[in-house]
């Protein structure tokens, strides 16, 4: 966002002030645990499919339903949020991924049964899913009212908060935690963590809640139009393909380097590390690049980084400089998701629906990625099926305008 076309802040309003700097905390600790709670539960799925019995096959089953979850809430995400509050939201939508959360630790640990796990998993799901939207929402709230891009930062905290995540499930796994006690413990602190960052959230007369209240129909006729709006559709599609360019890495990327550059367990989790601290460090210093250039020139530029980066780590012969593409891809792929979520939220009367349907747009490539790569995989190798990665950005460049800055004329 250009100095020219941020949104001002009223100075002459102290308490806003410490209100909006209030939430910004409170955003990037809800950011935080929610990453937390997702790396636990994966962090442990090697237990869970020992504990259970499954062959890859049903574990990706059984993993199709934290996805399933998270799909069906967020078309309706955005009307909840906009009828309860992003706070509200929030702290019910948590509560529901703790009782996932706990149910699918106690269903691993103790009943042994996968209909089980899989109820615990989409549960788990489906309140992580309207929590995505929630939070996403008032982070783009407060990023106006701060008047500079910060939305990245809020990513970046959820990035910190999955390598949290991961770190103590690798403990919790050479320890012998029991999986159940593990999901449980997380789960409260997800949750007790949660309803305290929602706290300092802003008040509804400050976020512009206190507009016109819209009857249950009124909602649903807003979040149908947003659905045939051709710039949500774009920002949307930019966004499917950057969390297509992120996911594959996660799902992927420590397996093709030990498949395809003949490289040890250990040393393909290390890779996939370099890639988890290059989006970080993309998402924390990104949100000075945007506020100095603006939205378009830079993720023009990081897509860019993330085709050649991943180029790089698919076909470079030398493992050092793979490995330096797997930064860059890092780098690259890191602000367009939290942009588009910038970019969908940019009109705050409709930020709420639009955010949902570019959730929505966004998170299919999660759901869809890992089974069409692996797929592909089993005809060429996974490292060779990750070119699909840069070749779908080249062609996303030409989307890219759709997320500019709206002028000041243009602001509600």
């Amino acid at each position: 966002m250009s100095p020219a076309t941020a949104p001002s802040v009223d100075a002459t309003a102290p308490a806003v002030s410490r209100a909006v700097r209030s939430a910004r905390n409170g955003v990037a600790v809800v950011f935080a645990l929610n990453g937390l709670a997702v790396a636990t539960w994966f962090s442990r799925v090697p237990a869970a499919r020992e504990a259970l019995g499954l062959s890859a096959g049903q574990l990706g089953l059984l993993l199709l339903a934290v996805s399933a979850g998270s799909l069906l809430a967020m078309p309706t995400a955005g009307l909840v949020s906009q009828r309860l509050g992003a706070a509200r939201t929030v702290r019910l939508s948590t509560a529901v991924v703790a009782v996932g959360l706990t149910g699918a630790g106690l269903a691993t640990g103790l009943t042994h049964s996968p209909i089980a796990v899989a109820l615990g998993l989409f549960a788990f799901g489906y309140g992580s899913g309207t929590c995505d939207v929630a939070m996403n929402v008032e982070g783009a709230t407060v990023e106006r009212r701060l008047g500079r891009t910060v939305m990245p930062r809020f990513h970046a905290a959820w990035s910190l908060g999955s390598v949290a995540g991961a770190g103590l499930g690798a403990g919790a796994a050479r320890l012998d935690v029991p999986v159940a006690a593990h999901l449980a413990a997380v789960a409260v602190v997800v949750l007790g963590g949660t309803l305290l960052g929602a706290r300092l959230f802003l008040p509804p007369a400050v976020a512009g809640a206190d507009a016109p209240a819209q009857s249950n129909a009124a909602r649903r006729r807003a979040l149908l139009a947003a659905w045939r709006e051709p710039r949500t559709l774009l920002v949307g599609l930019v966004v499917l393909v950057m969390a297509f360019t992120e996911g594959s890495a996660n799902d992927w990327l420590a397996v093709a380097f030990v498949d395809g550059h003949d490289l040890s367990e250990a040393a393909g989790a290390a890779v996939f590390g370099v890639f988890v601290a290059g989006m970080t460090l993309g998402r924390t210093a990104g949100t000075v690049a945007i506020d100095r250039w603006g939205r378009v020139p830079v993720l023009i530029g990081t897509i860019l980084l993330a085709a050649v980066g991943a180029a790089l780590a698919i076909l470079a012969s030398s493992g050092p400089v793979a490995v330096a593409g797997v930064a860059l891809w890092g780098i690259g792929a890191s602000l367009g998701f939290p942009v588009g979520m910038s970019a969908a939220a940019d009109e705050e009367e409709k930020a709420a629906v639009r955010v949902s349907v570019v959730a929505v747009i966004g998170y299919t490539a999660f759901l869809a990625g890992p089974p069409l790569l692996g797929l592909l995989g089993d005809r060429v190798g996974i490292l060779h099926a990750l070119l699909v990665v840069p070749l779908l950005l080249v062609p996303t460049l030409a989307l890219v305008p759709v997320m500019r800055e709206p002028r000041p004329s243009d602001r509600p």
